[in-house]
C-alpha cells in the first residue's frame, strides 16, 4: 500500500516537472525571438544607410558626368572652332550638328557670341553677314560698355535664340563669359532666367545658367574670336539625371553657388514618400562649386523595410510554443520520445545504407567511362581519378602540389614545345570559380613517351558536394586531330585538282576573245571561272587556315602593309588612287604568309565597302597593348557594319552587305579571325567616330618572341606536326606550280612575304596624330 501510493503521489512531481521545463523553453525562446528581430530591425536601418550612401554617389556620379560631358563637348566645339580663321554658318552648323544628337539633358541651344564696341557694332554686323548670318541685325541693349552679340544660333530642344542679342544686357552670362576670356578655360554663370524664357509665363520659367567656352587660336599671337555659350535649364537638367538614377526612390536639390555668396536653389526633383534621410554633397562645375542634396524615404530603399522581422517574431513564437509543447509531450511520455529515437535511428541506419549504395555505385561508374575524370579539393588534393583517367595521363601516382602539375604530368601546348601555363590549367581555373571547355594540352611523359593530345573541360565543384573543389573531364583527341591534318593536306590536293580545269578553260577564253570579236557568253565563263577559282582559294584557305604549320619569322609590318597597298592599288589611274595612310609600324613575329592574307582582307574590304561615287579613305596605324604585343586598326570610311551583323561578321558564310550587290564568300573575316587567333591574338570590330569600320587585331612583338624562343630552344619536336608540314608544304607546292603557269591573260600570283615593293602607286600621308578619331575602345 506505501509503495502504491508513493508511485501515485510522484506522478504529480513529473507533470510539474515537465511544465516547468515548458514554461522555461518559452521564456528562453521569446527571448530569443526578440534578439532576433531586434538585431534584423537595426540591420536592415544600416542597410537603408548603406544604400543611401550608395544612390547618392550614385546621383552626384550622375551629375558631374554629364556637366563633365557638357563642359568637354562645349571646349571641343570651341577649340575646333578656333583652327578656323575664317568661319562661316556653314562651319558652325557643321561643328554643332553633333551637340544636337549628344543627349544633352537640359540643354536649350549652343550660339556663337562675339564682343564689339559701339564703335565696332556696324563692321562685325557687315562681316558676319558676309559668312552666312544672313539679315543679321546687331542690337546693342547698353551703352558705354562692351557688347556680346549672339552671331549663330541652334536650338538644341526648340528653336534657338535670336541672333544679334546682346547678351550684355544680363550680367550672369556677361560675366560668365569675362570669366571665361580671363582665364581661356570654360566658366559657369550665376543661375538667372535665360533671356529666350522671360517671356514665358512665371510658372514656367525656370533658374538657369550657361556654360561660356573662349575661342582662341593656337598661334603665337592668338587674336581673341568670341565664345561658345551653351544655354541650361536646371530643372529640366536635374529632373532628367535623376530620374536615370534614382529609380523613384531619391528626391533631389541643387543649390548653386554665385558669385555673391548666396545659394539659390537651381531644382528640384520629387518623388512620392516622406524623406526621413539626407546626403549633401559638393560638385565641381566648372570654376564653380555647387551642392546637391540627396533626400530619401527609408521605405522606399531596398532592404529598408520588409516582412521578414514581423515573420521572424511570428515564427519565432509559433516555434517556441511548438517546441515547448514537445518538451512537455517528451517529458511526461518518455516511452514515446524512446519510440521515436529507435524509428529515427532505423532510418539513419537505412539512409546510411542507402549512401553506401550510391557511393559503389557511382565508383563503379567512374570506372567503366572511358573519358577520364579527376576531382580535386580546394587545397589541389585529388578526391577521385578514375582508371581512364590514370591510363590517359600515364602516371599512376597523383601529387597534391599544383605548382608542380605541368612538371609532374608533362602537360604542354598542343605545339609539344611550350609548357602548358599553370594558371591556364583547366582545374586551376576552375578552383578560381571559371569553367572552360575543350582547352587542348599534349600529355607527354614517361609513361607517354610518344604524347597524345587530349581536350579537358574544367567546373567549380558544385556546392551540394558540400566543400571546394573542381572537376575535370578529359578526351583524347589525338586521332581527331591526325584526321584533320590530313583532312587539310586533302583539301589541298582536291583544290589544285579543281583548279587546273579551270585554269585551262580561262586561257582558252581569253585566247578566243584576243582572236575575236567580244563574246558575251565568253566573258561571262571567264567571270564564272573566276569566282570558282576564288571560291576554291577561300575554302582552301579557310581549311588550312587552323591547322596548317605557322613558320614563325620577323615580319616589318610597313613592309608588308605597303606592298598589299601597291598591289590592291597600283594598277589604278592617278585619280582613281584612293587615300591611304600608313602610320608607324612595328616588327612582329608572325607567318608573312597568314598575316599577309589578314591584311590583303581587311585592306581590300576598306577599298572596296564605300558608297557608289565615293573615293575610299584607309587608316593604317598600331600601337602598343599589354607587354609585347602590339595592336594593328585599320580604319576606313565606308559604308560601315550594321549593329546587329557585328557579332556574326567572323563566322563562316556571313555576309553583313550582300543586300546591297557586294560580292563575296563570307569567309575572309572568318579566315582572318583563325591566323589571327593562332598567333596568339585577338581581333575586333566597330565603328569608326569618322564614320565607316574600324577593324583591329593584336600580335606578338618580335623582341618578346625572341625572349620566348631562348627558352624554348632544346624543347622536344612534334613528329606528326612535322610530318603535316611535309604534306601541306609540298600540295600547296603543287598549287602554286598550277597557278603560275603562265597563260594568255594570267599571271603569277602575288608573294606572300614582303619583297619591298614599291608602294608609290598610292598617296601616303605621314602621321598627323591630332586629326586622327581617337580609338573607341
Amino acid at each position: 500500500m506505501r509503495r502504491r501510493g508513493s508511485a501515485v503521489a510522484g506522478r504529480p512531481g513529473h507533470g510539474r516537472l515537465a511544465a516547468f521545463l515548458a514554461v522555461a523553453v518559452i521564456v528562453v525562446g521569446l527571448t530569443a525571438t526578440g534578439l532576433i528581430v531586434s538585431g534584423l530591425r537595426s540591420g536592415q536601418r544600416e542597410n537603408a544607410e548603406r544604400v543611401m550612401d550608395q544612390r547618392a554617389e550614385m546621383a552626384k556620379a550622375a551629375v558631374l558626368t554629364e556637366t563633365a560631358r557638357y563642359r568637354s563637348l562645349l571646349e571641343a566645339t570651341a577649340t575646333g572652332l578656333a583652327t578656323d580663321s575664317n568661319m562661316t554658318w556653314d562651319d558652325f552648323d557643321a561643328a554643332t550638328s553633333s551637340l544636337a544628337n549628344a543627349g544633352l539633358k537640359g540643354a536649350s541651344s549652343v550660339a556663337f557670341v562675339v564682343p564689339a564696341t559701339d564703335a565696332q557694332i556696324p563692321a562685325v554686323q557687315a562681316r558676319w553677314r558676309s559668312r552666312g548670318a544672313d539679315g543679321l541685325v546687331l542690337r546693342p541693349a547698353v551703352t558705354g560698355q562692351e557688347h556680346y552679340f549672339s552671331i549663330f544660333n541652334r536650338g538644341l530642344r526648340s528653336s534657338g535664340t535670336t541672333s544679334g542679342i546682346d547678351l550684355a544686357a544680363a550680367r550672369e552670362p556677361a560675366e560668365a563669359m569675362r570669366d571665361a576670356r580671363r582665364m581661356s578655360s570654360p566658366a559657369v554663370s550665376d543661375t538667372y532666367v535665360l533671356l529666350r524664357d522671360r517671356n514665358l509665363p512665371a510658372a514656367q520659367q525656370q533658374h538657369s545658367f550657361v556654360f561660356a567656352a573662349p575661342i582662341w587660336p593656337r598661334t603665337a599671337d592668338p587674336q581673341f574670336r568670341g565664345w561658345m555659350v551653351l544655354g541650361m535649364r536646371g530643372q529640366d537638367f536635374l529632373s532628367a539625371v535623376l530620374a536615370a538614377v534614382s529609380q523613384g526612390q531619391l528626391n533631389g536639390e541643387l543649390l548653386a553657388a554665385n558669385t555673391d555668396g548666396s545659394r539659390p536653389a537651381v531644382a528640384h526633383y520629387f518623388v512620392p514618400g516622406e524623406p526621413d534621410m539626407e546626403r549633401e554633397s559638393l560638385l565641381d562645375v566648372a570654376d564653380r562649386e555647387w551642392t546637391l542634396i540627396i533626400r530619401a524615404d527609408s521605405g522606399n530603399l531596398p532592404g529598408a523595410h520588409s516582412p521578414l522581422p514581423g515573420l521572424v517574431l511570428g515564427g519565432g513564437i509559433a516555434i517556441t510554443l511548438i517546441v515547448a509543447g514537445l518538451v512537455y509531450v517528451l517529458a511526461s511520455a518518455r516511452s514515446r520520445a524512446v519510440a521515436r529515437v529507435e524509428a529515427a535511428t532505423r532510418e539513419l541506419r537505412q539512409a546510411e545504407q542507402e549512401s553506401r549504395h550510391q557511393a559503389v555505385l557511382l565508383a563503379a561508374v567512374m570506372a567503366s567511362i572511358g573519358d577520364g575524370v579527376g576531382v580535386v579539393d580546394g587545397n589541389g588534393e585529388f578526391m577521385l581519378h578514375n582508371p581512364a583517367a590514370k591510363e590517359l595521363l600515364g602516371i599512376d601516382q597523383d601529387t597534391s602540389d599544383m605548382a608542380a602539375w605541368q612538371e609532374h604530368y608533362g602537360l604542354f601546348r598542343p605545339d609539344g614545345r611550350t609548357p602548358f601555363p599553370h594558371d591556364e590549367l583547366p582545374l586551376i581555373r576552375a578552383l578560381s570559380g571559371e569553367s572552360s571547355n575543350g582547352v587542348e594540352m599534349l600529355v607527354r611523359n614517361a609513361g607517354r613517351p610518344e604524347g597524345i593530345l587530349i581536350s579537358v573541360d574544367g567546373r567549380p565543384l558544385d556546392p551540394s558536394a558540400g566543400e571546394a573543389g573542381a572537376v575535370a573531364v578529359f578526351h583524347d583527341i589525338t586521332e581527331l586531330r591526325r584526321y584533320e591534318n590530313d583532312l587539310a593536306v586533302f583539301a589541298g590536293v582536291v583544290a589544285h585538282d579543281l583548279k587546273a580545269p579551270l585554269t585551262v578553260i580561262r586561257g582558252h577564253c581569253e585566247e578566243l576573245l584576243e582572236d575575236g570579236e567580244p563574246s558575251h557568253s565568253l566573258l561571262r565563263i571567264v567571270r564564272a571561272v573566276d569566282r570558282m577559282a576564288a571560291m576554291i582559294d577561300t575554302l582552301l584557305a579557310y581549311t588550312t587556315a587552323r591547322d596548317a604549320p605557322l613558320n614563325f619569322t620577323a615580319v616589318d609590318l610597313s613592309a608588308l602593309v605597303g606592298e598589299v597597298v601597291q598591289d590592291r592599288t597600283g594598277h589604278l589611274p592617278d585619280d582613281q588612287v584612293p587615300d591611304v595612310f600608313i602610320g608607324e609600324l612595328p616588327i612582329v613575329a608572325a607567318d608573312p604568309a597568314m598575316l599577309r592574307h589578314v591584311l590583303d582582307n581587311l585592306i581590300g574590304n576598306a577599298l572596296k565597302y564605300v558608297s557608289p561615287g565615293s573615293a575610299a579613305r584607309v587608316d593604317i596605324t598600331a600601337g602598343p597593348v599589354g607587354d609585347g604585343w602590339t595592336r594593328v586598326a585599320i580604319a576606313d570610311r565606308g559604308i560601315g557594319i550594321p549593329d546587329a551583323d557585328k557579332p556574326a561578321v567572323f563566322e563562316r558564310f556571313h555576309r553583313a552587305h550582300a543586300d546591297a550587290g557586294y560580292a563575296g564568300t563570307g569567309l575572309g573575316l572568318a579566315i582572318c579571325k583563325r591566323i589571327v587567333e593562332r598567333h596568339g591574338g585577338e581581333i575586333g570590330v566597330a565603328d569608326n567616330p569618322g564614320g565607316g569600320t574600324r577593324f583591329h587585331f593584336t600580335l606578338p612583338l618580335e623582341e618578346y618572341a625572341m625572349k620566348l624562343r631562348s627558352t624554348k630552344k632544346d624543347a622536344p619536336t612534334d613528329s606528326d606536326d612535322d610530318e603535316a608540314r611535309e604534306k601541306l608544304e609540298r600540295a600547296l607546292a603543287e598549287r602554286a606550280a598550277m597557278e603560275n603557269t603562265r597563260l594568255p591573260g594570267l599571271s603569277a600570283l602575288p608573294s606572300s612575304a614582303p619583297s619591298g615593293g614599291d608602294p608609290a602607286g598610292t598617296r601616303l600621308r605621314s602621321p598627323v596624330p591630332h586629326h586622327h578619331p581617337a580609338d573607341p575602345e
